[in-house]
């Protein structure tokens, strides 16, 4: 048995080693070749550009969409999601556990062959801050759906702590992390969106963003699990030692406070309006088609036939980090725009305010939903680019719209290509959504889809910034603050700045609101399907009640007793209702309830149940996904996180 553990360990060493040889056309790359080719600067260079690629992004298995499009979650109508409903059990192999550790071995060479660099170190400094950075992106994806893993922080070989040693508790793989990014941040120094040319490579302002992240995520996890998960490291989970000098909660949010300020208060970065005048433009037709939709268009960017005012990736200055794909060299590889990865869920889509910065049920301005498109009347415009109205007419999303051009007059059109139509004939959640939808009019395969993923961007830091100063302020922020931060994010949305004022006139009319939960609000609303909630929803402590017991619903057939347009509406093309009732048996919510978290719209019955109440189970133990066995069968100092 030690045998075949020693060789299992050595194939997957070997497997560490080849993520190399794409760039070096040296197979495999064993010490020789490493010697042979970290001489130079464009070496480093090289190698680092190579570490862009390997993270979790767009690629051609399920697994990342789920991951990265928080399928399942309660603010989509996606397909369900084991590890998200509580279902899961403990699997044979875990492909992020794999990938992770592999892509942290070509990370770990360039650092240490950077430590040995024989010239001018500083020449080197950008790529070995690169590295640094990717060290502590590894070890942050793999903390948050882990906890406490092995860290690994050198070239490993069959004694290394990191192959045959217990997990590091989560305490310390933090301390790891954020020394790698003062290390990053250090070194990136010269390494800037500007001297990059805002072309997707780690700069400083990445590091530091990250940085941000990853201060203000442990800090509330502290605060509101604290231990829970942690396990003793003995039996069960990684234990809760904690490094000499590891920063307290007041630490780690005044650092997050400090860096998103810093980068907000440089002006480096913008929030993207880019298509929200295109009247200018005589060749565009239907120019008020596109009042307020920049928000979609941000996330569907490809090129200049992507969108009606020609724009290119060039004027994305609000992505601070991202994997850049291209339509000839690098697609997506998957199936973004047919698949509708941000289709809302009845939660989400009652969670954006109207205009007046009120909820639907607390606003005079809320249209209601037994009229068609009613409930899309001044409402937030990241929710009306994004939610597709029935009857609507759009771009054909090229495979689907067989390429028509921004300057035809859309109204002229076959209906059948661009007009959306509502399908309740198969069972579906009744909503349809087109964040990551591509208009560009050359996709015409599955997968051709070519914009690019945004992992950190612009609006995250306002976002931080806010929830930092209210975690600081006991749950209170000043009206300068949110002025300072969301309200930017809320101007985008069209929607009234969130203050004292406002909040305290919500109340009046029984709202629930607070300054804490309209902040939660706003990142569910800017950041839904970016993959973030599940680790929100964990890091406050309230993933439970949340997650489980509760149906997943979709879109309204009844409200109040009285049935909306999508229970009546005809198809205009073959005259057929548009629902069928016998897809829907059991399917539909025959009494309402409230959310357990205070100031959302409750749900009234007559809601399609997308996913049933019963399913829903996630629990503490959720909150960190089990180690796979096969590892724990490689190295029995692993233990499994606790409850699994």
């Amino acid at each position: 048995m030690k045998t075949n553990k020693i060789v299992i360990i050595l194939v997957i060493i070997l497997a560490f080693t080849s993520c190399f040889d794409s760039f070096l056309d040296l197979a495999p790359l064993d010490k020789q070749n490493e010697d042979i080719f970290f001489k130079t600067k464009a070496h480093f260079e090289e190698a680092a550009n190579k570490l862009h690629p390997d993270v979790f992004a767009f690629r051609a298995n399920n697994e990342t969409f789920v991951l990265q499009h928080d399928y399942g979650t309660d603010l989509l109508s996606s397909l369900d999601e084991p590890t998200v409903s509580g279902t899961n059990s403990a699997p044979t192999a875990d492909l992020y556990w794999r990938l992770t550790y592999e892509w942290l071995r070509p990370v770990n060479i360039i650092i240490a062959k950077g430590n040995e660099y024989s010239g001018n170190k500083d020449e080197i400094a950008g790529p070995v801050g690169q590295a640094y950075f990717f060290r502590a992106w590894h070890h942050f994806f793999l903390l948050r759906r882990f906890g406490g893993v092995p860290i690994s922080n050198v070239v490993a070989d069959v004694s290394s702590e990191v192959v045959i040693g217990p997990r590091a508790s989560r305490y310390h793989v933090i301390k790891q992390i954020l020394d790698d990014l003062d290390m990053a941040i250090e070194k990136l120094a010269n390494t800037t969106k500007a001297s990059t040319g805002n072309d997707g490579r780690v700069t400083i302002e990445a590091a530091m963003a990250l940085k941000a992240r990853v201060c203000l995520y442990e800090a509330t996890w502290e605060k509101y699990v604290g231990d829970k998960t942690d396990g003793d490291g003995v039996v069960s989970g990684a234990g809760s030692a904690k490094p000499n000098g590891y920063p307290s909660v007041t630490d780690m949010l005044n650092m997050a406070k400090s860096l998103s300020k810093e980068i907000i208060e440089s002006q480096t970065f913008q929030l993207w309006t880019g298509v929200e005048d295109v009247r200018h433009i005589a060749s565009v037709r239907n120019p008020e088609m596109y009042d307020n939709t920049s928000y979609y268009y941000l996330f569907n960017l490809e090129g200049a036939t992507s969108n009606p005012a020609g724009l290119t990736k060039a004027s994305n200055n609000e992505a601070i980090f991202r994997t850049v794909y291209d339509a000839a060299n690098r697609r997506s590889g998957q199936n973004v725009s047919h698949s509708r990865p941000g289709t809302m869920s009845r939660k989400l889509a009652d969670m954006y305010l109207c205009t007046d910065g009120l909820p639907v049920h607390l606003s005079p301005l809320f249209g209601g939903y037994i009229d068609i498109n009613k409930e899309l009347e001044n409402r937030d415009h990241r929710f009306t680019a994004c939610f597709t109205g029935a009857l609507t007419y759009r771009w054909g999303f090229g495979k689907d719209g067989n390429g028509a051009q921004y300057n035809v007059d859309i109204q002229t059109l076959p209906v059948a290509s661009y007009l959306e139509i509502p399908n309740l004939r198969n069972g579906g959640p009744g909503m349809s959504g087109r964040k990551w939808r591509s208009e560009l009019t050359t996709v015409v395969t599955d997968g051709d889809e070519a914009m690019d993923y945004m992992h950190i961007r612009f609006a995250e830091m306002y976002l931080i910034y806010a929830e930092a100063t209210c975690e600081l302020g006991n749950g209170d922020i000043s009206d300068e603050d949110l002025d300072f931060s969301i309200n930017h994010l809320r101007a985008r949305g069209g929607v009234a700045p969130l203050n004292a004022a406002l909040i305290a006139y919500a109340n009046s009319l029984g709202g629930q609101l607070d300054m804490m939960g309209e902040i939660r609000r706003e990142r569910a609303l800017e950041l839904y399907g970016e993959g973030h909630r599940v680790h929100d929803l964990c890091r406050w402590g309230i993933a439970e009640a949340e997650l489980a017991g509760q149906p997943r619903c979709g879109a309204y057939l009844e409200y109040e007793g009285n049935d909306t347009y999508l229970k009546t509406m005809i198809n205009p093309i073959d005259n057929n209702p548009v629902y069928e009732p016998s897809s829907y048996a059991g399917k539909i919510l025959a009494s309402g309830f409230e959310y357990t978290y205070k100031g959302l719209t409750p749900v009234k019955a007559g809601a399609i149940i997308v996913e049933q109440a019963a399913n829903r189970i996630f629990a503490l133990k959720n909150y960190l996904q089990p180690i796979p066995t096969d590892q724990i069968k490689l190295n029995p100092e692993l233990k499994q996180n606790p409850g699994w």
